[in-house]
């Protein structure tokens, strides 16, 4: 049997929550890393629940806010965009935004035009995983490389590759990487997330309300 209708204020709370339940998206990039290199293409797409809500890639740059794919970069495909040529102008941070200005996921992208890069995930790595960075120039990824976080030297990788198993959330921070007679990369940051818990707000208000 149903309860009197809730108040005004709550009924306004369960369709925003109901609403943003149902009008979600996800950025996601190839390939996926937060660094690239001058003249490297770059493809993001917004993986939508609601393709309704008319989901477009937008950024913020140095010289740009808020600019849409399309409007001066990009070339825009349905809810993705891609970039066949990337310039340093297109550090930046990049996101989804709906019509109805709902945003998703943002991800911070460096090009650089030097010569070595530091591959690192461009979304948060879960607790309890692997992350694996690799040191590349323009031609190899399997060189000898220095790694350091937050400034801190950690280790030497003969073949330019280093996995932290099972991240926890010290393992955070700001990495770089540097290659003897080449170069080293732009730092990044590496964010660590605990576990997803993911909330039915629409069970949980039919549930309270019936």
């Amino acid at each position: 049997m149903l309860m009197d209708d809730p108040p005004l204020q709550v009924q306004t709370v369960l369709i925003s929550l109901l609403s943003f339940t149902t009008n979600q998206a996800s950025l996601t990039v190839s390939p996926s890393s937060s660094q690239l290199f001058k003249g490297e293409s770059f493809s993001l797409s917004c993986e939508e629940d609601d393709s309704s809500a008319g989901w477009t890639l937008r950024r913020n740059t140095s010289d740009e806010i808020r600019t849409q794919c399309g409007d001066g970069w990009g070339r825009p495909a349905g809810s993705s965009c891609n970039i066949s040529f990337m310039l340093t102008r297109h550090s930046g941070v990049y996101w989804c935004e709906s019509r109805e200005g709902a945003t998703s996921n943002n991800i911070t992208i460096t090009v650089t035009g030097g010569p070595v890069i530091l591959q690192s995930p461009v979304l948060p790595v879960m607790e309890g995983e692997d992350l694996t960075l690799t040191c590349r120039t323009k031609t190899s990824s399997n060189l000898p490389a220095d790694f350091y976080k937050d400034g801190s030297f950690i280790r030497t990788e003969p073949a330019g590759h280093m996995t932290i198993h099972h991240v926890s959330r010290s393992d955070e921070g700001l990495y770089k990487c540097h290659i003897s007679s080449v170069g080293e990369s732009p730092p990044s940051w590496v964010s660590v997330t605990g576990e997803e818990v993911i909330f039915d707000f629409r069970s949980s208000f039919i549930q309270i309300f019936t």
